[in-house]
């Protein structure tokens, strides 16, 4: 086969790739580029020749198509930096271009998919739709579908599903309509994985499952023509999920072995771990134990030996501590949640690092550009030298004051950043336990696991906001509303809540900072609502006053009176010099006049807490 491919390319070489005659719009190795992506696993070198090749053709669009390979490769090997300097020079080639309106679709979807693995959905969504504007105009619909796949991928990692149907519908029109190749199990593999996404949060709708299964069985028929062993392997992972949702677990369990009979015949080695971690739960589900701790631990083995320390291999060790406590080993579910904080702990080390790294990197390139221009310019050197002299005078004036605000600020924001650390697993574990609670009820799997999405949600938006400054009001409301949810299930029938803002606030768009109302809201559960006899209720509204931003906490709770008082002075006070500090650099920052209070209700039982931070737009902060 590889001697079969470099004939070929050497072939193309000498006819000039036969592309004289054609516009620059066009590229005649249409045949080659389906050959590239068919054998992409087994020829490397003859991968790198056609590159290569593409990019001494004459031909424009020729270039473009080799970037886009070329642009896939580094994508591949997570060289994403790589990646986007190719990006941008694909980008000024076609700005060139006569023809840009034609092939402008390949530079969005390629900077789409930058955007996908770098998780700035803002930016996925810009290029995407610009990729789908792009090809409904050409008429292109094999892009059309790479955009919508790129769109509904967006929509499912910001949890917005039902914005999904529209466009899988629409996908499924166009893969219908699409001549059979090599790319069709692919893309009947895509629509049978959504399908099956759709169920799982519409349980109702079993005729779904029905979908999914018969998409899934179109790809592996297909498939198995073209000897894909990927695309069938993903089938089979197919067919166990919607058995997992009939709760036909033997069934689960026969399709698993077979996704991992064709897994392991793929040319390219790839971690088996999470077709051993699905065979894992099967087992669970089916209470058989022994089996399931078995291919739990066959499962974290694996990963380590592929992706030791990524996120994949976190997650796992995070699924395998719920495992191993449902199956009665505590001692495993211990060891595998220890190993999950661990490399969750490393995992943010590492990007504090890299973004420090990549800081650092452009401030030394910076200063080399700035020396090679006073090189350049020798009386531009000794003004500047005059210049610096003047300002290390003025400097040493001021200097011992600076460094003594300088110190002390950086001094409390390293606190606020370890106060807001220490706060997370004071918040997981309520949190866990309010899981905990809501499994001991006897409610089912489903149920649980649909609640275990809400608690990955918030653990998420919990453990970045430990990095970020500020959130959006949208955000933060979301945040409140999934946090209070999580705490209804653990005080049921304990209390209500409401969560308003002004019409007049565009929530997308205002910001503030992050976790600086979760203290409060959980002291008016945790203590404020402990020991009554009376529904309790917390009110959240956000205000704008004029260029400020009002956030009250209004709790019917037992209040500040008595030993109530002695209870909750120890979180509060915690808490509030918390926030005291925060919006200390607040004011310091932006030279605003944030504040808040905390009072007893005079006409009432609560507590009312009040927080006056200035109103921030998005731009403001970034």
């Amino acid at each position: 086969m590889r001697f079969f491919f470099l004939l070929l390319l050497n072939t193309l070489l000498l006819s000039g790739f036969n592309v004289t005659a054609q516009s620059d719009c066009n590229c005649s190795e249409a045949n080659l580029v389906k050959y590239y992506a068919m054998n992409q696993d087994n020829d490397s070198i003859g991968i790198a020749q056609l590159i290569q090749s593409l990019q001494h053709s004459k031909n424009e669009a020729c270039k473009i198509f080799a970037m886009n390979m070329e642009i896939e490769q580094l994508f591949n090997h997570k060289r994403l930096e790589d990646a986007l300097h190719q990006i941008q020079t694909q980008e000024n080639l076609l700005n060139a271009l006569n023809c840009k309106a034609s092939l402008q679709v390949y530079t969005n979807l390629n900077y789409a998919e930058y955007y996908r693995q770098k998780e700035d959905y803002e930016n996925v969504s810009k290029y995407a739709f610009n990729a789908l504007s792009n090809a409904e105009d050409q008429h292109d619909k094999k892009n059309e579908l790479k955009a919508i796949y790129a769109i509904v991928h967006m929509f499912t990692r910001q949890t917005q599903y039902e914005k999904n149907p529209e466009y899988i519908q629409r996908a499924e029109k166009i893969i219908a309509s699409l001549d059979e190749d090599y790319l069709t199990p692919t893309n009947y593999n895509w629509l049978a994985f959504e399908y099956e996404t759709i169920y799982s949060f519409d349980n109702k709708r079993l005729k779904i499952l029905d979908t999914a299964m018969q998409y899934a069985s179109k790809a592996k028929s297909i498939a198995m023509r073209y000897n894909d062993n990927a695309q069938i392997t993903k089938s089979f992972r197919v067919f166990e999920a919607c058995s997992c949702q009939r709760s036909d677990y033997p069934q689960a369990l026969k399709y698993i072995d077979s996704a991992l009979y064709y897994a392991k015949r793929i040319k390219k080695p790839m971690n088996l771990a999470s077709f051993y971690f699905a065979k894992a739960w099967d087992f669970l589900e089916y209470n058989n134990f022994a089996e399931a701790i078995r291919w739990q631990d066959t499962s974290l083995f694996c990963t380590e030996q592929f992706e030791p320390g990524s996120p994949g291999t976190m997650n796992l060790y995070y699924g395998g501590s719920l495992l191993y406590e449902r199956a009665g080993n505590l001692q495993k579910a211990l060891a595998a949640f220890k190993h999950y904080e661990h490399i969750k702990d490393s995992i943010f080390t590492l990007k504090r690092t890299e973004k420090i790294n990549a800081l650092e990197l452009q401030y030394n390139k910076a200063k080399n550009e700035k020396t090679i221009r006073e090189l350049a310019q020798e009386k531009r050197i000794y003004i500047l030298i005059v210049l610096a002299c003047l300002f290390g005078l003025i400097s040493l004036v001021f200097f011992l004051r600076q460094q003594s605000l300088k110190s002390k600020q950086t001094i409390l924001e390293t606190e606020q950043r370890l106060n807001r650390a220490r706060m997370n697993p004071h918040f997981f574990f309520n949190a866990l336990s309010s899981l905990q609670t809501f499994a001991l009820q006897g409610n089912d799997g489903k149920s649980i696991a649909l609640n275990l999405s809400k608690f990955s949600r918030i653990m998420r938006e919990t453990l970045e906001s430990t990095y970020k400054e500020y959130v959006t009001l949208e955000q933060e409301m979301m945040f409140l509303n999934e946090y209070l949810e999580l705490q209804k299930i653990r005080f049921p029938q304990k209390f209500t809540y409401c969560i308003t803002a002004d019409e007049e606030i565009e929530t997308d768009d205002c910001m503030l900072p992050s976790m600086i109302l979760q203290p409060f809201v959980e002291n008016s559960i945790e203590h404020g609502f402990t020991g009554i006899d009376y529904p309790g209720n917390v009110h959240i509204t956000f205000t704008r006053k004029a260029n400020q931003l009002l956030v009250t906490i209004d709790d019917n709770g037992k209040g500040f009176s008595g030993s109530v008082a002695k209870e909750n002075n120890e979180h509060i006070s915690r808490a509030s010099q918390i926030i005291k500090d925060r919006i200390y650099l607040l004011n310091l920052k932006l030279k605003s006049k944030a504040s808040f209070s905390i009072t007893g209700q005079t006409d009432r039982k609560g507590v009312l807490v009040q927080i006056n931070l200035p109103f921030l737009h998005h731009d403001q902060v970034t």
